[in-house]
């Protein structure tokens, strides 16, 4: 029995930093922008070579980032999900083994190399650019989903795409009906299924950016109360919202609870601290069954992720100490 099996994708993460990198500024003609707000593209010239002052290689993809939290929180976890028959997939299956995760839910395939990413990083601390090859990842098939072998007390499901989006409500429903408690973290792809409100009637746990919630509602970001009025009504269970450096806010159906991020926090790279936070928030969540310590938990692992490159780089350890945000709550309207 596991207590906790991951859903996403598996990712070859290349992070450069170019030495002289030129950046265009610039208003956006197509939509009426604020006062002083303005857009940048990062410009690289044809035809030539573009120096790099550092390189990295790690991992990341949603489906493993989270597995790496779950397991350094001390739970049994697995991961689900496919990669390439070559060396990067390989290279990600051991180190999956390293962290304690088991791979016994882990295709491969020759169809598509494993999924990659070259991270672009800015000359500001917060911008990067991702170049991303949807491969193998996406071509995990519903027969290929081992449902019989999946005993576990949770599933999480990041971003799904491809095939694998498919299986979405089927693996929603799969754990409804055994009650197995289940988190997400729905991508594009599945809030812009017909059925994804009814889906979410049997969400126990849904993490949502402002983006996404805006999206789903049909309701601008900035009406908060008005979001989540909106999504409590779809969702009986626990709805997250992130705001990325304005914090984050939470509804049980009863009470809000919001907190903010310290203000001096480390950013050296932002990629993966969305799924930091999502499988932070769940780990405590899961063991104490407060949202206030899983808002402080999951904001501490996204900080600590923020702090170094790499999406699996700075991740909290099991009883590993960290600065609480102050959380305050409020009744929900």
């Amino acid at each position: 029995m596991f207590d906790i099996i991951t859903f996403g994708s598996a990712t070859k993460d290349i992070v450069v930093k170019p030495k002289n990198l030129t950046s265009l500024k610039y208003t956006p003609p197509s939509r009426k922008a604020t006062a002083g707000e303005v857009s940048q593209q990062v410009c690289f010239p044809f035809g030539s070579k573009i120096d790099i002052e550092e390189i990295h290689f790690n991992t990341g993809g949603g489906g493993t980032n989270t597995a790496a939290t779950f397991a350094k929180q001390g739970f049994k976890t697995a991961f689900c999900g496919v990669v390439g028959q070559d060396l990067s997939g390989q290279e990600l299956i051991n180190e999956l083994k390293s962290l304690k995760i088991d791979t016994r839910f882990v295709v491969k395939t020759e169809k598509k190399a494993t999924n990659h990413s070259i991270v672009v990083l800015g000359n500001m601390k917060e911008d990067r650019t991702i170049l991303a090859y949807r491969g193998a990842a996406e071509l995990l098939e519903k027969p290929q989903i081992p449902f019989k072998k999946l005993k576990t007390k949770w599933l999480y499901l990041a971003p799904l795409s491809g095939q694998l989006c498919d299986s979405f409500e089927d693996l929603v429903n799969f754990a409804f009906e055994r009650k197995i408690k289940i988190a997400v973290n729905p991508g594009l792809a599945q809030l812009s299924l017909t059925r994804f409100k009814e889906i979410t009637k049997r969400i126990d746990v849904l993490i949502l950016n402002q983006e996404e919630a805006s999206f789903l509602t049909k309701i601008p970001y900035e009406q908060e109360h008005e979001i989540f009025q909106k999504i409590d009504a779809m969702c009986p269970g626990v709805v997250v919202m992130t705001k990325g450096g304005s914090g984050v806010t939470v509804s049980d159906n009863t009470y809000l609870y919001s907190a903010v991020p310290p203000v001096d926090r480390n950013i050296v790279d932002t990629t993966g601290a969305g799924d930091a936070f999502g499988s932070g928030f769940v780990s405590e969540f899961m063991k104490t069954g407060s949202i206030e310590s899983a808002i402080q938990l999951g904001m501490a692992n996204s900080v600590g992720c923020l702090s170094q490159i790499g999406a699996k780089q700075g991740l909290l350890k099991k009883g590993e100490g960290f600065e609480k945000a102050e959380v305050i709550k409020e009744v929900v309207q």
